[in-house]
């Protein structure tokens, strides 16, 4: 087996730190993000602040993604639901259930926009039904969710190499090329004009309030980190991660930002609904970065689903398992009950997928924010003060 070469990033070579963080970076930029859709739409949009706001966003999302793994690495809660019961404590028998809803709401939007988006490129690419390309996105999301944390760390360490490599393979020639273009639209944004896509005013409140509805739909998938903390052996291990997560995701995101702004005021931009394929269109190696675009959407949109599917996973097994006396036990069935609730939670997410329910989903992600706002933000926040950090 050592001898073997793995297409996989091995996680012997990588520190454990920066696989946790690769986790949180491709839970975030999925297939909206690669897209540059979810760029225009939440910070773009809303004028010359998306060049500061995205330090806010991430800032906000490394902080309570460092709180949350410190504290379920301290408590030994490796699933979302004994996160719940312990963090919220008395009022664990309304919060902890309230969670369960706010996850199934990130199941039934962010997976299913998965599989849809990565469904469709596929489709677009390669001419196939559309049913059938999103059956080989959920075959493939089933095999790498089924074999547990290890393997999804290392696909999400693999996968955000290729991610980071192809963002900047298809933005830094464009950048280069539309330099002009980029500096003329930070210039009239600053005057105040808005983009083509833009309903907004420009002022710096609506700004910010999309931002922060941003990182707290973000926030709801910080559950999808406590299952990797099984592996840590030391709280510095979770600093360095927090850390990492914070330079990968806001270098991911600004670099974006700074490269779709060359396309903020062309004509064909209120059309599309790539805007990445858009700006390389108007700039340099089409033919190249294209299929480059279209593989940046699949890789974004199967990292999301399989890192939320895995969390919910994790959560039905361990379930089960804690009622088991002996590790033996445990260990014995771990597999197939790891097959049976990834193959149900995957054909969920396939059969939203499959309704169409783009409008539902594209509504969803703000009810998940305001879900992730009752039972994520304010009972850290509250936890924090109460116990003045002791607990992490």
């Amino acid at each position: 087996m050592s001898g073997k070469k793995s297409f996989l990033v091995d996680k012997n070579k990588m520190p454990l730190a920066m696989g946790v963080a690769f986790v949180a970076f491709t839970t975030q930029f999925g297939g909206g993000f690669a897209s540059g859709a979810q760029i225009y739409q939440y910070f773009i949009n809303y004028g010359i602040w998306c060049l500061i706001l995205p330090a806010l966003t991430q800032g906000l999302y490394a902080l309570f993604f460092w709180y949350g793994m410190r504290y379920a690495y301290k408590h030994k809660t490796y699933d979302y639901r004994s996160f719940s019961d312990s963090l919220y404590g008395k009022t664990r028998p309304i919060m902890s259930n309230l969670y369960e809803i706010c996850y199934l709401i990130m199941i039934g939007t962010a997976s299913a926009a998965a599989f849809a988006t990565g469904g469709s490129t596929i489709s677009t690419l390669f001419g196939l039904p559309y049913w059938l390309c999103t059956v080989i996105i959920a075959a493939f999301i089933f095999l790498v969710a089924l074999f547990g944390t290890n393997v999804v760390r290392k696909c999400a360490s693999t996968l955000s190499v290729l991610i980071i490599i192809g963002l900047i393979l298809v933005l830094v020639p464009n950048i280069v090329a539309q330099w002009g273009e980029i500096t003329s639209t930070v210039s009239r944004m600053a005057s105040g004009e808005m983009t083509v896509l833009s309903s907004e005013t420009g002022a710096f409140g609506p700004a910010l309030w999309s931002a922060v509805l941003y990182f707290f739909f973000q926030l709801a998938s910080v559950s999808v980190m406590y299952q990797h903390m099984e592996n840590i052996t030391d709280v510095k291990q979770i600093n360095r991660a927090a850390i990492g997560i914070f330079v990968c995701n806001f270098f991911a995101m600004e670099l974006s930002i700074v490269g779709l702004l060359a396309i903020a005021f062309v004509g064909d931009l209120a059309s599309a609904s790539v805007p990445m394929l858009v700006l390389v269109q108007n700039g340099v190696g089409s033919g190249i970065l294209t299929p480059i675009i279209s593989l940046l959407i699949i890789l974004g949109a199967i990292s999301t689903a399989v890192n939320m599917i895995s969390g919910i996973v994790t959560r039905c097994v361990n379930a089960i398992e804690r009622r088991m006396t002996t590790k033996a036990e445990k260990e014995k069935g771990h597999l197939a009950r790891n097959a049976v609730f990834t193959a149900i939670f995957t054909f969920i997410a396939f059969a939203i997928a499959q309704f169409g329910l783009m409008a539902v989903v594209k509504k969803g992600y703000a009810y998940l924010g305001y879900a992730a706002l009752i039972t994520l933000f304010i009972p850290f926040v509250i936890h924090a003060i109460g116990t003045k950090g002791k607990e992490i």
